[in-house]
């Protein structure tokens, strides 16, 4: 796990600030928290400082042009673990994000275990949404429908991937590619692109972020290895 020394908060609303900077400093090794109110203090702070580990960034700042100011934050600091918090809660929103560049999706109902937690993985590199229990109950295996184009993964769709699949799908929620998969499993690259299709296929879902979303979401990876 990389250690949070360093983190940046970027929210026009300073409460909002106050109650996340509370969660962060509960991290031992955390021993600054920097504040931005605006996606313009926020990118100056970013190119200012080289030693921060993670960034809260508020979808619904003004300014924010909805995605585009994660693509711009990410742009200038494409290594910098960027968590978006939103009070719109939809999967397809936390789609777009982490297809963005985001490394989180928090929403800000979640309460403050669940901050904590999605710092922790984002830390360790892993992929983490959480919308609220309002909107998926992670973990219990129960999904709402989606709005759009984008299908709803029924639970009993993730027993069809083979053990092989779910170590890949694993990997896959890290943000590994594919020749980093084969790397980590010792695999072909091959054999992990035949993988990823049929992960694909069996979820019905389009794209591997639509799969590491509907995992991430359900935890199911974790509980079916388990």
């Amino acid at each position: 796990m990389v250690r949070l020394s360093k983190a940046m908060i970027a929210d026009d609303q300073p409460l909002f600030r106050d109650a996340v900077r509370d969660v962060i400093f509960g991290f031992p090794d955390c021993q600054q928290v920097v504040e931005a109110s605006s996606l313009k203090d926020a990118m100056e702070i970013v190119k200012k400082n080289d030693g921060l580990n993670l960034a809260f960034l508020d979808l619904d700042m003004p300014e924010m042009h909805g995605l585009g100011g994660l693509v711009s934050l990410n742009e200038i600091a494409p290594s910098l673990p960027i968590i978006v918090m939103s009070v719109r809660v939809s999967r397809h929103i936390a789609a777009q994000a982490i297809s963005r560049g985001a490394m989180g999706f928090i929403a800000k109902s979640a309460s403050r275990d669940e901050i904590v937690d999605a710092i922790r993985q984002v830390l360790v590199g892993k992929i983490c949404i959480c919308v609220g229990s309002g909107v998926i109950e992670r973990g219990r295996g129960r999904a709402p429908d989606r709005s759009g184009s984008e299908a709803a993964v029924d639970p009993d769709q993730f027993q069809s991937l083979t053990r092989r699949q779910l170590l890949v799908l694993e990997r896959m929620t890290y943000g590994e590619s594919n020749k980093q998969i084969a790397y980590n499993l010792h695999i072909a690259e091959t054999t992990v692109k035949a993988h990823v299709s049929a992960i694909l296929r069996k979820l019905n879902v389009q794209n591997r972020v639509q799969a590491i979303l509907a995992a991430s979401c359900l935890d199911l990876v974790s509980q079916m290895r388990n």
